[in-house]
């Protein structure tokens, strides 16, 4: 019982730590691209929570303007600070290889990201994304080559897709393709074509399909993991 106890007592404060070490590591990267980012936030904070605070102490009591004033500035600035980390990740990644994966990687529940289904020795990739939508192919690289390697993919995952529809998106910034700021909004609003139900069989069946690839030949840096990172900041894990 003793040693229970213990145990217990030194497991409990690792969650605050790591939850502060996370808004720190997202405060230091989101510094590196706005330099000012404590100096706004901090007048943000004051501003707001003065001007409620001033309000509700007027219109209220002084205790309910004071709290409302303290809340609703940390609330303004988190949603502030959360979108600046958003900026800064999307910042960190674009123009490298596996920026497409990283922005992929912020997508909710609800669906099924797996980076490089397919690759060139040229370092174009295609990467495959199954949701309610169906099967999203999204592809990065050369625009030339990517669309003989999209066709090669999707006439592999046609075989295996059934009734599901298969999308195919190009990462970038000319006309036809979507950026990365805008690639995980963009999947999300796809029409739904298929239900949960159906979806649970599809992923079983790509399965086979996967289990015969080479592995992919991706960047093992912060590259195609540093999104990631950065949704798991914002949302305090």
């Amino acid at each position: 019982m003793a040693a229970r106890d213990t145990s217990s007592k030194q497991s409990a404060p690792d969650v605050p730590k790591g939850r502060v070490r996370q808004m720190r590591q997202a405060y230091l990267v989101t510094r590196e691209h706005y330099p000012r980012i404590g100096v706004l936030l901090l007048s943000l904070f004051l501003l707001v929570a003065g001007v409620i605070g001033f309000a509700g102490w007027v219109f209220l009591n002084p205790y309910i303007g004071v709290s409302l004033g303290l809340t609703t500035g940390l609330i303004v600035v988190m949603i502030v600070f959360g979108r600046r980390v958003e900026r800064a990740a999307y910042a960190r990644v674009e123009g490298q290889p596996g920026a497409a994966a990283a922005a992929l990687q912020m997508l909710r529940r609800g669906w099924d990201v797996k980076p490089a289904v397919g690759f060139t020795k040229s370092q174009d990739v295609v990467h495959r994304v199954v949701g309610r939508p169906g099967i999203i192919l999204v592809g990065e690289g050369n625009p030339a080559r990517l669309r003989n390697l999209l066709a090669v993919e999707r006439k592999k995952h046609a075989r295996l897709a059934g009734e599901a529809p298969i999308t195919e998106i190009v990462a970038g910034d000319d006309a036809g393709e979507v950026s990365i700021r805008k690639m995980a909004r963009h999947v999300q609003k796809l029409p739904k074509a298929i239900t949960p139900g159906d979806m649970t069989d599809l992923l079983a069946r790509l399965r086979a399909l996967d289990a015969m690839r080479p592995q992919a030949p991706i960047p093992r840096g912060p590259v195609p993991t540093s999104a990631k990172g950065m949704r798991k900041m914002m949302q305090g894990r």
